[in-house]
């Protein structure tokens, strides 16, 4: 069977701050500016999960996408939503919510807990209109 892509899209709002506790204030300002804020600021992100895999004969599907909403919901979305990245969620603790360290998170957050013979082919994290990065696994 040929293997193709398939892509679902959920939007989740969080806060965070960019800082590294072992600089100083002035250093993370200079480094981080108004993202170094510290009293947060937020973002509304949009999540583009890319999963690929041969065509089930039977179905059609790579993977039936309900699912794919389903483990975005459960490992992703129900931790990150309107919470605060660097206070409220166990597994970015230590890690400074950068975009870049977020979808990385992300992706280890999903890799194992898709159907068998699906993979994650990509993970794109728009934090704004204009900023996005896209993750394609190790």
């Amino acid at each position: 069977m040929p293997t193709v892509r398939a892509t679902r899209r959920v939007h989740f709002s969080s806060a965070h701050r960019l800082y590294r506790p072992d600089w100083s204030e002035e250093r993370n300002q200079e480094v981080f500016g108004d993202c170094s804020n510290p009293e947060w600021h937020g973002h509304n992100y949009e999540l583009y999960v890319t999963v690929e895999g041969p065509v089930d004969p039977e179905t059609g599907y790579v993977m039936d996408l309900k699912l794919l909403k389903q483990a975005l919901n459960e490992r992703v979305v129900d931790d990150v939503d309107h919470r605060n990245l660097n206070t409220q969620v166990s597994w970015m603790e230590g890690v400074n919510p950068t975009t870049e360290n977020f979808v990385v998170a992300i992706w280890r957050r999903l890799e194992d807990h898709l159907p068998e013979g699906v993979g994650l082919a990509g993970i794109r994290l728009e934090e704004t209109a204009r900023n996005s990065v896209e993750y394609f696994g190790d």
